[in-house]
């Protein structure tokens, strides 16, 4: 892991992560206290979390086609940029009438989140070895799990002492720092050959009238989205494990509900209880983090990730069932950790996966299609619970929660490819006909694309 962070365009985004990261956590924490404290209405943070949580399924899988389009590391300059600034008119929010600031910057701010988290995925195989990949996403994983557990203590320093305007200035400046971190990062720019179309004769762009232009350009966002639903179509591993992360996110929504509810009435504890156990499975994460670095390259095979994930569900049941018969809270805190180090495993072994397999021009729209696809599903989870769990009682609804993870790592085993030891073919789509290329043989010609990297096609 220290050999990955030793390539300093890593480092650099790597670092930029962590900083943005705490500051993310900084407002994650400090926002909802402050929001709460001036209306003391739990609507208003729930109107606040619908509207972070719509741009990932109206924006994320399109935003995925911009991003191939548009240089990746500009793009998350960029977007680092405006995400700081956004952030800057929750300093106008000083009484309970303007807490439509804070609903508006949530939209705009997660819409163009859309168009970063894309981005860093698709730039990172071109950052680190394809050896190092795994221990550049483990690392990713450790900053997430070190963010949660510094972010929310400096949070609630940072709201206690300066306020809201802390927290804004605190979040605002992370960015800023992440997007002068990126800057340095060198990296070939070019555009994906997939989406690179020949400019029209100049003679014929005057001919062109402007509504006819917004048609021809809807025309090609629309042929260039398809264009990478068929890629996920036709190369099974992308699809399986796109399959793998909804089930998850489903699980995801139901414990983000049912987790406090669980720690006051099967825990019979309180606030300081809930982040207890959070803090338990950050460091479980993070102990997790340095296992799936040692492991490497074998994260990614689809025993890795199966038995991991199926591991994280029993892990799950054995959080939710044991109170019942052993009453012990710090029997929790230590379930909690055994989670925390498990589930970390299938989750980076997917993400490397997803990233190896994943032709690069089409590597943005892949990754926005799960965003896309993990907004969606984490608020079926969210709304199943919120109706389920009065009918089912809450244990049952997590228990379901818990077998849906063991359901995902199956999912895996049964249907992921496994790897072929043979060599890659070296075939590219046409840079002008990215869509007739798919139509025309379409599933010998995405073979072509996806094992231009150093995987095969694995079917």
């Amino acid at each position: 892991m220290l050999a990955t962070l030793r390539q300093r365009n890593f480092a650099l985004l790597w670092l930029g992560g962590l900083i943005s990261l705490i500051g993310d956590w900084v407002l994650m924490i400090g926002l909802p206290i402050y929001v709460y404290l001036l209306t003391h209405s739990v609507l208003a943070l729930s109107i606040a979390l619908l509207a972070s949580s719509l741009p990932n399924i109206v924006l994320g899988s399109l935003a995925g086609v911009f991003v191939d389009r548009w240089d990746r590391k500009q793009t998350m300059v960029i977007t680092n940029l405006l995400m700081g600034l956004v952030l800057l008119p929750l300093l106008l929010v000083r009484t309970a009438d303007r807490v439509w600031i804070v609903y508006l910057v949530a939209f705009v701010g997660t819409s163009i989140e859309q168009f970063f988290t894309p981005a860093q995925n698709a730039l990172l195989p071109s950052l680190v070895k394809e050896a190092h990949l795994v221990q550049a996403n483990s690392l990713n994983s450790l900053t997430s799990n070190f963010a949660r557990l510094v972010g929310p203590a400096l949070g609630g320093l940072i709201a206690a002492a300066f306020g809201l305007n802390g927290i804004v200035l605190a979040d605002t400046t992370s960015y800023l720092i992440a997007a002068l971190l990126i800057t340095f990062i060198a990296v070939a720019s070019k555009l994906p050959v997939a989406t690179e179309t020949p400019p029209l004769p100049v003679e014929t762009e005057t001919k062109v009238s402007p509504p006819v232009a917004a048609m021809g350009a809807i025309a090609r966002l629309w042929r260039e989205w398809i264009d990478g639903l068929r890629v996920i179509r036709v190369e099974r591993t992308l699809s399986v494990l796109l399959a793998m992360y909804s089930i998850v996110m489903i699980g995801e929504g139901v414990f983000g509900v049912l987790y406090p509810v669980f720690v006051y009435r099967i825990l019979h504890g309180g606030a300081a209880q809930i982040g207890q156990l959070m803090s338990a499975q950050a460091v479980g994460g993070l102990l997790g983090g340095f296992l799936v670095g040692w492991l490497g390259r074998r994260v990614m095979s689809r025993w890795a990730i199966g038995l991991f994930g199926m591991a994280f569900g029993f892990a799950d049941l054995a959080i939710f069932n044991t109170p019942a018969f052993f009453p012990f809270f710090w029997l929790s805190v230590g379930l909690f950790v055994s989670a925390g180090l498990v589930g970390i495993g299938p989750m980076t072994g997917a993400q490397s996966l997803l990233q190896a397999k994943s032709p690069e021009a089409y590597r943005g729209r892949i990754f926005g299609v799960l965003g896309m696809l993990m907004g969606l599903f984490s608020m079926i989870g969210t709304i199943a619970a919120g109706f389920l769990t009065d009918h089912l009682g809450l244990i049952t609804i997590l228990n379901i929660q818990a077998a849906g993870y063991v359901c995902a790592g199956l999912l895996v085993l049964v249907l992921l490819p496994r790897e072929k030891k043979s060599l890659p073919l070296q075939a590219k789509p046409s840079p002008a006909e990215p869509s007739a290329v798919l139509e025309e043989g379409e599933e010998s010609a995405v073979q072509g694309i996806i094992i231009d990297g150093s995987f095969d096609q694995g079917m």
